[in-house]
Order: C-alpha cells, then structure tokens, then sequence
C-alpha cells in the first residue's frame, strides 16, 4: 500500500490513483459476490451503489435516488440509466459505460403517480437487460438494494423474484484496493484542512451555521464534489449530542464538536474533532481526556485477525454511560465501513456486534467515535483508519491528543 497523501491531478512525472484499475477491481467485487450469493441480476437505486458499480454520477445524492438506477446482470457489463442528458454526455466522457447508458424511467420518489404507470416503462428496461443476456424474468433472482414503494409493487405484481441486493453491495464494498484508498486519504487530507481553518475561525459571537459555512467552502476550494454534512454542535447542546446544527450564538467557555462528511471522488469522510471557544477547564479537559481514551482504545483493537467484538469490548457500556440499554446510546460508541456509504459493512457496536462478531480484513477502513459528557459539556472524536497486512493506519490527522482553545487568546 502507498504511504502518504500524492497530488491531486495526474501528472507525466508519478504513478498516482489509476482509476481504470479501480473500475475494473469494483466490477470484479460485485461479480464475485452475485456469484458467492446467488443474484442472477443486481438492480440498484442507492447512490453509492450506483457510483460503486458504473462510476458515474449526477449533480447531488438528491437528483442521484429521484431519477436514476443500474443494473448488472451476472457476468456482464454494468448500465446505467441516466437523468436527462446525462446519457448524451456519458456517451462523450464516459467510454467504460459508452454503450451501456440509457435514459431512465424512474417514478421519481412517486411524485409521477401509480396510477400514471410510469413503472412500466422502467420494468421495460429491466426486460431488456435480462433479454440481452438471455435471462427469463420469471426464473432469474434480481437483487434489489433499496427502491420505492411504487417499482417494489409493480416487480411483485408481474412476478418477478426479488431477493437481497444489498448484501451483494455492502460485502463488495468492504474490502478496498490501493486506488479506493488513496481516494479516501485525499479525503480525510481536505477534512483535516477544513479543521484547520475551524479552528482558526471559532470566536464568541459566531453561530453553528457559520462554522458550517467555513468549513464547506474549505472543502469545495480545497476539491471535494459534494459536502454531505457538517454537524456542528456547541456550548450546553454538547450534552446530550442532539446530532444537529443550529442557529445557536457561541459564547466564551463553550464546547464545539463537529462532524464532517464531504465526498472526495464518490468517497466519504466521517471524522468528529472537539474545541473549546477559548481556553478550557479542567473540568472540559477531563471530559475530553476520557473520550480520547474510549477512542484511543477502540483504533488499538483494530487489527486484521482480530472481530468486531473485540473493538466494542474496548468501549464502555450502555450502563456506564448512564443508559439503560445499548440502543439508547447506539452510535456513540461506534464504529462503521467507510466507502462509497457513509455506513458500510461491517457495523460495530456493542448493540449487535458481541452477537455477531465480523472478521477485521486488511483493505477495509473504518470510521471510529466516541463520546463522553458530564453536564452541560460533551466530547465527541472520531477517526478513520485503514486496516493493513500487519495493523492499521490512521488517515485523519488533525491532532486529538487534546482540548484546543480557540478564538480568544488575549
């Protein structure tokens, strides 16, 4: 595996991210996985999914679901069915899909209604991939990740034999090449700019919304497609963690922790960082402290050979955080496949991790948080990390190792 972060353009001068190398390894997973599950046919609306499979992709995740879906039959080449003029323009841009892009006949989330039978001209393409491929419809198993009401209904009425899809995609996707995971590190590289410049902007009298703005134009300048979320909570919203923004005003002493997703080349970033709206107390610091430790302890339990069990026993459990059951606390002490999704396979957390224990294998990367709050004052931290033949790596490298004061050092 490549160490470190390369440039983000190709050059003449380094080999850098080999992009048909990566089509061809994702082909090959999702080939390898109908074949292991049995899926004659895969049918796809899920936006990472649909990114994962044809490497193409539209303005936003929003347009992505409304208007569009691929399908991959089993040894054959993926389709995409595109939104609008996007068919015209893969055909240009795209040579990988070139003969296998068509309009689509989506029902658009069911604003275009059943009773318009819109569906039929969306099960006429399915018809034609399976009859290109010399599939009977009656008899082939189509997997299907995720679909509205409205196409589900139309395939059970005409008899079409659905199965799971998802699995097919979630087991595909997590395990990463070289070219996957160099994506990711020039991911978690904006991320960590994007906290730099947090940090350098947090000041009494700023909102949560602000610091949302700075951080998606640090993102956007700095060359990811899309920010899909930054969560930014402040001051007594801290604890408990309402996973929210707000319009709140930040106010000297207060506790900012904030989460930030952007989308670097189809792939996501999940990384919290913790501040404190000038210098914090000791109080703040202790807080912090203790969720460096759960976190700390769960990326030293990532270890190819090693389960998912093994990093939950590392968190603290339902009862020591104050809770009566797991699932009052269910994603923060957690942990979960990075990729194309922002939660991938496989999922960790003590809520069903100890029950199902997940082998750790080099190639997949995790995105891993924690949490701790007394009070009005919560910490939360996350990173990513890359599993590897002998260990981990830790791609997310703004700095955890304590509570920085920001924004008033006079």
């Amino acid at each position: 595996m490549r160490v470190g972060t390369h440039g983000m353009m190709q050059v003449d001068y380094e080999q850098r991210i080999d992009m048909d190398r990566m089509r061809k390894y994702r082909e090959g997973r999702i080939q390898k996985y109908m074949n292991e599950f049995d899926v004659d046919c895969l049918l796809l609306f899920e936006t990472g999914n649909k990114r994962y499979s044809t490497s193409t992709a539209v303005a936003s995740p929003q347009v992505c679901n409304m208007g569009r879906y691929a399908i991959v039959p089993r040894e054959g080449r993926p389709h995409i069915f595109g939104f609008g003029s996007e068919v015209a323009a893969e055909k240009l841009y795209s040579p990988w899909v070139k003969d296998t892009t068509f309009p689509a006949h989506g029902t658009m989330h069911g604003a275009l209604p059943m009773e318009w039978e819109c569906y039929r001209d969306f099960l006429k393409d399915l018809d034609m991939v399976l009859d290109n491929h010399k599939m009977d419809k009656k008899k082939v198993k189509i997997g299907v990740d995720i679909a509205e009401a409205q196409i589900m209904l139309a395939m059970i009425k005409e008899g079409y034999q659905v199965v799971d899809g998802q699995n097919v995609m979630q087991h595909a996707r997590s395990i990463k090449n070289e070219d996957e995971i160099m994506n990711m590190k020039h991911g978690a590289a904006i991320v960590d700019g994007a906290f730099h410049k947090i940090a350098q902007t947090i000041a009494p009298g700023m909102k949560e919304n602000d610091l949302q703005a700075v951080a998606s134009h640090e993102m956007h300048r700095l060359g990811c497609q899309w920010v899909h979320n930054v969560q930014v909570t402040t001051g007594n919203r801290t604890h408990p963690h309402p996973h929210l923004s707000s319009d709140r005003l930040i106010q000297p002493g207060d506790m900012i922790f904030m989460d930030i997703v952007c989308v670097f080349n189809g792939y996501l970033t999940c990384v919290y960082r913790c501040f404190c709206c000038g210098e914090p107390n000791q109080k703040q610091k202790d807080i912090h402290a203790q969720c460096l430790e759960y976190q700390l302890g769960g990326i030293e339990a990532v270890k190819p050979g090693l389960t998912t069990a093994d990093v939950c026993l590392a968190w603290p459990t339902a009862k020591t955080m104050g809770a009566k059951n797991e699932m009052e606390v269910f994603g923060l002490q957690y942990g979960h496949g990075l990729g194309v999704g922002l939660w991938e396979f496989p999922i960790m957390s003590r809520a069903y991790s100890l029950d199902h224990p997940v082998n750790i294998e080099p190639g997949m990367v995790f995105a891993l948080e924690t949490y701790a709050g007394i009070g009005f004052d919560g910490v939360r931290l996350e990173d990513e990390v890359v599993v590897t033949e002998t260990g981990i790596e830790v791609i997310t490298k703004f700095p955890t190792d304590k509570l920085i004061g920001c924004g008033m050092s006079y």
